[in-house]
This record gives C-alpha cells, structure tokens and sequence, in this order.
C-alpha cells in the first residue's frame, strides 16, 4: 500500500507542476495553441507507443473492445481537452496561485452535478464540504483584505470554466473503458482531447519553427507531468490506496501549484492564502472521510 500512495501522492504533485511550466512557456512568446496543442500530441506519441509496446507483448494482449466503445472514449476525451485550454487560458490571465484554486472549484460543483444527475438533494456532510471549499477559495483569493485584487475577470470565468469541464469530466471518466488497461483508455481520451485542440487550434507549430525555437522543451514537459505520469502513477496506484485515500492524496496538487508560483514564479502568496489552501484541503478529506473508512472495514473483513 505504501508504494500505492507514493505514486498517487507524485501523480498529484505533477499535476501542480503544470501552471508553473504554463507560465514559462508564456513568457518566452509561446500561445495558448502552442502551449495546448504541443502537450496533447507529445503525450499522444507517448502513451499510444506505450499501448502498441504492451500489445506486442505476448502475455499483455488487451481485451478486443468495440469500434463504438472506443469511439465513446475519444469523445470523452473532448472534455478533457476543453479542461486544458480554459484552464491554460486562464493561468495566461491570472496568477498561477488563482488558475489552481478557480480549477478547484470542481470539486463542489462535481457534487452539484452528482445531485441533479441522480436528482438527489446533497447530504449535510456535502452541504459542508462545499461551504468549506468555497470559504477556502475567498481567503486564498484575498477576498477579505482591506482592497480586492485586481485580477482579470475574463481569466476568472475561464478558470470557472476549466473547473466545470474537469467536472464533467469526472462524471462521465468512469462510464465507459472501465475493462481496459488505463494506458489503453488515456491514449483514447487523450486522442478526442487532442482532436477538438486541434480543431480549436490548427497546430501551426509543427510548420512555423516554434518547436526549435523552445516549445518542444516546454511541450515534452507539460505531456510528461500532464498526460504521461499522473494517468499511469493512479492506473497502479489507487486500486492499492482505495478512491478515498486517493482523492485526499490527489489533493497535494493545490500546495504544490501553489508553493511553485511563490519560490518559481515569485508570485506574491500571502499568508491568508495558505490559510485557503489548508480549508479546501480540509473539505476534500472531510468529503472522502466516508468512503476512506468504507474501505478499511472491507480490508479488514477480506482479511478475515
């Protein structure tokens, strides 16, 4: 179990490393296209010759999956790709320390949908995690100092956006592939991820020399902590920890996003706004408390 959290804890702590690159990449000149478009092919190329490596392998051969699941999967992958480009869009606009707490939202507004999915009001406890979470979200944002900050509005909604498409997201992640081997399925959703990118963004930047001049530094390191290593580090690691460990685990990407635009960046992150950080990842343990404790009685019942 102990291998199990180290690989979810790391698979989080990739995914906060993220804005951080974002923001390097924007600075030498780079777009949102660029930026978009170079993590989705490189972790694309990635992952599926991962999958063609395990299918020449004698003892991997996958379970054959129909034309019409695969197809679900990359239209799934569509969602994931509206996640990239809002939330990269974002960080474009505000601070890194802002992009990461606006794409937290997601975490109330997954149990919105939850509840008019299954048209079932939420519980008390949920009640609680989405005061929590939204409490957290005005102190990290510096919304009681004595000034509001200037932060751009067009860069909020987008954040917003971002928060609602990972929502959807993970809605929906869990209705179809489930038999296949998760290398198989990221390579699925990542290619209807990279499809509607490239719809939205013609990759301009394979012809007109941005991958010389420094995008593919940026493009292999945004897929590598982006695409590559959290899909693989949970693929082995949550089934040892259980969804509800995972998720409290899953939740070290907002420290670390956030710790990364003070020494990296030099954003300025003022105390209140750990105070923040510490509240949302107090709901987001206190929502996975339940289900943590579920699992522990169901390995202590399978035990004896």
């Amino acid at each position: 179990m102990f291998r199990g959290i180290i690989l979810v804890f790391l698979g989080a702590c990739s995914f906060g490393i993220l804005s951080t690159i974002v923001k390097f990449a924007y600075r030498e000149g780079f777009s949102l296209g660029d930026v978009t478009g170079a993590q989705a092919l490189f972790g694309l190329i990635v992952l599926w010759a991962i999958v063609l490596v395990r299918n020449l392998m004698p003892d991997n051969a996958g379970r054959r999956t129909s034309f019409k699941e695969k197809l679900k999967l990359a239209a799934m992958g569509t969602s994931s790709g509206l996640v990239s480009i809002f939330y990269y869009k974002c960080v474009q606009e505000v601070p890194a320390s802002i992009a990461i707490l606006l794409l937290m939202q997601f975490t109330w507004m997954s149990l919105v949908l939850e509840a008019i999915a299954n048209r079932k009001l939420p519980s008390l406890l949920q009640v609680g995690t989405v005061a929590l979470v939204l409490l957290g979200t005005v102190l990290a944002g510096r919304l009681f100092s004595g000034t509001l900050p200037d932060f751009n509005l067009v860069g909020v909604g987008f954040g917003l956006l971002a928060a609602l498409a990972y929502a959807v997201f993970l809605m929906i992640n869990g209705g179809a592939g489930n038999s296949m081997h998760p290398t198989t399925k990221s390579a699925l959703i990542l290619t209807g991820a990279c499809a509607l990118i490239f719809t939205v963004f013609p990759p301009a930047f394979l012809v007109n020399g941005a991958l010389a001049q420094g995008l593919f530094k940026w493009g292999i390191g945004l897929a590598l902590f982006g695409t590559i290593i959290p899909p693989l580090f949970y693929a082995y690691g949550l089934p040892k920890t259980g969804l509800g460990l995972g998720a409290i685990l899953s939740a070290a990407e907002l420290p670390v996003a956030v710790l990364l635009s003070s020494v990296v960046l030099h954003e300025e992150v003022w105390a209140v706004q750990w105070m923040g950080v510490a509240l949302i990842i107090g709901a987001i343990i206190l929502s996975n408390i339940s289900s943590l404790r579920k699992s522990r009685r169901l390995q202590k019942t399978a035990a004896a």
